[in-house]
């Protein structure tokens, strides 16, 4: 199983990936939130130019974020800059619609968006919004046609599964490996913890209490009422429905994976610290090894708190990357 890991977009991406690329990790994954991240292509970018070998790729892509032909010009950009180092995953959205007001895109919309891209990426003139499009661009300019990257779904549920096996994509999961499902790429947010540390010393609710935040987050979107079921949710959801119903969305997903807000902090418990990837660096392995007899055939670590690049260091040596 390779291990692989997830960074914000942001103005250190190309340090970090150039830290993760000297740890041994496989490839760095950069998700698709613009009312939270900084822009994910800007970031895989500069992960490209600061690295040499390790992969690249999008944890996940939300097409409807974008004019199809705008995504298949930044891939094959891309590959031009790293030629066969890029993956990219896509998505219906999780907080990158959800902070907008929207709800995730629909399994139909998603296939169709995907097919056009896969058509662009071809060398195909395909029809979008009733006018064909295609991908005129000269020679030098971006990777020429056909651009052969690596496509992979986010699927969780069969109707998931049937469409990825349809377009011919790989899996990206989180939380659990479907049904069936082989060589999936799977996320993970944690933290390794060091002797004598629990889930109640400081630098660790740092470093897993942004996780634990999203398990409310989540289930808020879900169902607000089965928060309160959840240790430290009737305080957080207590907090969250004093702003206004009209602007709630975006305060819901307030600094989903990056840091704590008041509330998160106020309503912390490490009760919930069994919904995170962490533990000790033995008990990290065997959960690692439970997970590729599974099917997870790349482990995407995603790293929080203020110490990133330790993170990255403590998991890439309990797990056993190396360069």
């Amino acid at each position: 199983m390779k291990l692989s890991c997830a960074l914000l977009p942001a103005p250190n991406a190309g340090a970090l990936a150039a830290r993760a690329e000297a740890l041994g990790y496989a490839r760095v994954w950069f998700p698709d939130s613009p009312a939270l991240y900084g822009d994910v292509w800007i970031s895989l970018a500069d992960a490209a130019r600061a690295t040499t070998r390790i992969g690249l790729g999008t944890s996940v892509i939300i097409p409807t974020l974008r004019h199809p032909a705008v995504t298949a010009a930044a891939v094959a950009h891309l590959e031009a800059i790293a030629p066969g180092r890029l993956a990219v995953a896509f998505g219906t959205g999780f907080t990158g619609r959800r902070m907008f007001g929207q709800k995730p895109m629909s399994l139909a919309t998603l296939g169709r968006t995907l097919r056009q891209i896969q058509g662009l990426l071809r060398g195909d003139a395909v029809e979008i919004d009733g006018a064909l499009a295609k991908m005129m661009h000269p020679a030098g300019v971006v990777a020429a046609r056909p651009v052969t990257t690596p496509l992979l779904l986010a699927a969780g549920g069969p109707k998931q599964l049937a469409l990825a096996r349809e377009l011919g994509c790989g899996v990206m999961c989180a939380g659990g490996v479907p049904e069936g499902v082989r060589d999936a790429v799977m996320l993970a947010l944690g933290t390794v913890l060091a002797p004598g540390e629990t889930f109640e010393s400081p630098r660790v609710a740092e470093a897993i209490g942004p996780a634990i935040a999203v398990v409310w987050h989540g289930t808020y979107e879900a169902r607000p009422a089965a928060v309160d079921q959840l240790p430290g949710g009737k305080a957080w959801r207590e907090e969250i429905e004093k702003f206004p119903a009209n602007a709630r969305h975006l305060y819901v997903h307030e600094g989903h994976l990056i840091e704590m807000t008041p509330r998160d902090r106020q309503a912390y418990t490490p009760l919930l610290a069994g919904t995170t990837f962490s533990g000790t660096p033995a008990e990290l392995r065997q959960k690692a090894k439970e997970l590729e007899a599974k099917g997870v055939g790349e482990l995407v670590y995603w790293p929080l708190g203020p110490d990133m690049p330790g993170e990255l260091a403590r998991m890439a040596e309990a797990l056993g990357a190396s360069a």
